[in-house]
């Protein structure tokens, strides 16, 4: 009976140190994945001066830049329309960016837009996105208490006299 059980015993810790090490290297995959998942979509993210003024080079890194649109300097290649080059600014500093792809429909000289991609060697950043805000006027207008395009105004609630399910259009089926 002895023998019996020191083996039993030793395939017992055998299952587990198999246990243990098949543990061990799923815990170490999933740490890997993660951290090269992390490193290969983290971006960078400045306003034109703040990239132009900073003393390290980030050529060939993964980038988020912030700027305007320079008035008139919009160039799209005639045998190809979807090749843009502008350039972008804020304040003193400005950026060359090329991109390829359909532009956003607020895309227009002076607006703000948000680039993501590469900044080459040459000084030239190679946008791979290209994201526009919203006009500025239309949270001017909101805060002044106009409505947007579209929107219901709620005004007839308010009257006296008018319940909502009276002010709401009946139908009869």
């Amino acid at each position: 009976m002895l023998p019996f059980s020191k083996g039993l015993e030793l395939v017992m810790k055998q299952k587990k140190v198999r246990f243990l090490v098949g543990s061990l290297l799923i815990v170490g995959a999933i740490g890997y994945l993660i951290t090269m998942g992390i490193s290969n979509t983290s971006q960078y993210f400045f306003t034109v001066d703040e990239l132009l003024s900073q003393k390290i080079s980030y050529a060939g890194a993964g980038l988020k830049v912030k700027g305007n649109v320079v008035n008139g300097s919009i160039q799209r290649d005639p045998n190809d329309y979807l090749d843009v080059n502008f350039l972008i600014e804020e304040k003193e500093s400005s950026l060359k960016v090329t991109y390829q792809g359909v532009t956003p429909d607020m895309f227009a000289d002076g607006r703000e837009v948000v680039v993501e991609g590469t900044l080459g060697r040459d000084g030239v950043f190679h946008a791979n996105t290209l994201l526009t805000s919203c006009p500025s006027k239309y949270e001017a207008e909101k805060e002044a208490g106009k409505m947007h395009p579209g929107s219901l105004s709620t005004d007839k609630y308010k009257e006296p006299g008018l319940k909502k399910t009276d002010a709401l259009p009946k139908t009869t089926i």
